[in-house]
């Protein structure tokens, strides 16, 4: 697996990739060996995270499902509005590479035709005031499936919805190259 056209000084430089894990969260905070800007990708999670504990599922071996591991050593403060950046980051992604429209629902969601089609997690070491490492983890719906019944009405997909198939590889290397971006300002 290689990330094409990145640009990046660190992020993503080492990738990590699994046909199956538990989660990739939560792979990257176990694994105390991981240099700074490791990405963990995964084809199927079996307990994939999202927010407040909520699980995230992943049907499709082709859907987008990372995350990478930042070292920081920055006021807690400076994170403030990360999840919502990273959000707009996504949004922002799709529209140039792809010409869609997503929306975000403050602060980690990604929607389109108003369904959910993925979600960001952001967890934050922290010791003081000092936030010392972040694991961002990001889960979209690429591919074309079916939704069980208490998920149809409030989940899609981006083919479900615009019958357009995305190359994960491209948007996790754009997504390194502008997360970085963001990163450096902090």
């Amino acid at each position: 697996m290689n990330l094409d056209g990145l640009k990046t000084k660190y992020i993503g430089k080492n990738l990590i990739y699994y046909k199956e894990i538990d989660s990739t969260q939560t792979e990257a905070w176990r694994n105390n060996n991981l240099s700074n800007g490791t990405i963990i990708i995964a084809d199927h999670q079996t307990a994939g995270k999202g927010t407040h504990g909520r699980k995230w599922t992943k049907n499709c071996s082709k859907d987008i499902a990372f995350s990478v591991k930042i070292d920081l050593n920055c006021d807690i403060s400076k994170l403030s509005n990360i999840t919502v950046d990273i959000a707009k980051i996504i949004v922002n992604e799709f529209k140039d590479l792809y010409n869609i429209k997503l929306d975000i629902k403050t602060p980690n969601d990604i929607i389109l035709s108003h369904k959910k089609i993925g979600g960001i997690l952001t967890e934050t070491k922290v010791v003081g005031n000092t936030a010392k490492e972040m694991v961002i983890g990001i889960g979209i719906n690429l591919c074309k499936q079916e939704f069980s019944e208490d998920l149809k009405d409030i989940a899609t997909s981006i083919e479900n919805e615009e019958n357009i198939k995305i190359d994960r590889l491209k948007i996790i290397t754009e997504f390194c190259n502008r997360v970085e971006n963001l990163l450096l300002k902090i």
